[in-house]
């Protein structure tokens, strides 16, 4: 079992200020989970999403995180992989870059940063979102296999060229794609890469998601693959919040877990935007539903189809409260076929001390329950 702490860096008040300091906040965060024997950070990539996802170069983040640590490994994912975002060579090139100066610590993660806000800012056609991701794996997998690189596909053409530096991991750092469809996963295995999946929905959901991911996984006959190498790493979303006081502790989780839900929910399906708005003494499990309603009664109105996922983000059940009741929420996971935790602590409304004692908590108590197991 593997843990990481994954980073958006959301906002709520997004005044300039407090960008500027829940930026340095998510590298303290960083730095500080290698001192609690986290095994890795993810920052994911997202642009002109307020309130969501500040972290619009992620790499440049990484960078930074990786000169101030020796050991955490440094997850660049998701990358928005459409081309309209980022060039497949031009990943390849940085990526490698970071792979090289971090000492071989580096993983790689595809997504498509479908919405409609992100795809409009970079003039990314929305229908070959999918086509372009899966076409960017197979040239960047090649680029760092090959002496030079040359590529004709459906999608793009690339004459001879050197990609440069090569990685320093060989051949190249292990590939992922985010997974939160059942046919995600089944891309996902079939091209012989990782799965970093969503887990609002609870292990059971969890459960279901890894059968498919291995039951494609048992068909697959290789002629998908975009690497020589194969990686089946199965990454799984963790809401926490773990103080001595766990009651405190699933207040504060799940006041950060509306405004994620809220945030993310207006920017792919167009409801209201995140209750910025703290209510003294809120019944914050009674808060999540009722903003689970409006956002289905919004996304209703708009004649979008409400499916699981649009609402898993409101799921209560979470690692929220106290060490003993963390433990037991990765139990769950660990029998739904986790391989990897990705802790999600910093959520807009969450103060940095209690991001901070959530990963110290982490550190030294349940991440040792599972080493010693």
């Amino acid at each position: 079992m593997k843990f990481s702490v994954i980073f958006e860096a959301q906002l709520a008040d997004p005044t300039v200020e407090r960008e500027h300091q829940v930026i340095r906040d998510c590298v303290e965060q960083a730095v500080f989970a290698e001192r609690m024997g986290f095994d890795r950070i993810w920052a994911v990539e997202h642009h002109a999403l307020k309130w969501y996802a500040h972290m619009s170069a992620p790499e440049v983040f990484l960078s930074w995180v990786a000169a101030r640590t020796n050991t955490i490994r440094i997850g660049h994912g998701v990358v928005c992989m459409p081309f309209g975002f980022n060039h497949p060579v031009r990943v390849a090139e940085r990526a490698a870059m970071l792979d090289l100066l971090s000492g071989g610590r580096l993983d790689l993660g595809a997504g498509r940063g479908g919405t409609l806000q992100e795809t409009s800012l970079c003039g990314v056609d929305r229908d070959r979102t999918e086509a372009e991701v899966e076409e960017a794996l197979r040239i960047i997998g090649r680029a760092w296999r090959e002496e030079e690189l040359e590529y004709h596909g459906e999608l793009i053409d690339i004459e001879p060229h050197p990609v440069l530096p090569r990685p320093a991991q060989a051949p190249h750092p292990p590939l992922f794609l985010a997974c939160s469809r059942a046919e995600t996963l089944v891309k996902a295995a079939e091209l012989g890469i990782g799965a970093l999946v969503m887990g609002f929905a609870g292990p059971e959901s969890i459960a279901g998601m890894r059968a498919v991911y291995d039951a494609a996984r048992a068909r697959r006959d290789g002629s998908r693959f975009v690497s020589s190498v194969v990686n089946d790493h199965f990454s799984v979303l963790c809401p926490t919040i773990v103080l001595d006081d766990p009651e405190e502790a699933r207040r504060i989780g799940l006041r950060g877990q509306r405004f994620f839900a809220q945030a993310i929910g207006h920017w792919y399906g167009g409801a209201g935007v995140p209750d910025e708005a703290v209510v003294a003494g809120a019944d914050e499990a009674a808060e999540l539903r009722r903003a689970a309603e409006q956002v289905v009664a919004r996304l209703h109105e708009q004649d979008i189809p409400v499916r699981p996922a649009s609402t898993a983000t409101f799921n209560a059940d979470h690692a929220y409260g106290g060490a003993d009741e963390a433990i037991a929420y990765v139990e769950r996971l660990r029998e739904a076929g986790a391989d990897e935790v990705m802790c999600l602590v910093q959520m807009g409304t969450v103060a940095q001390e209690a991001c901070m004692e959530t990963l110290r908590q982490w550190g030294e108590k349940v991440i040792p329950h599972f080493r010693r197991g």
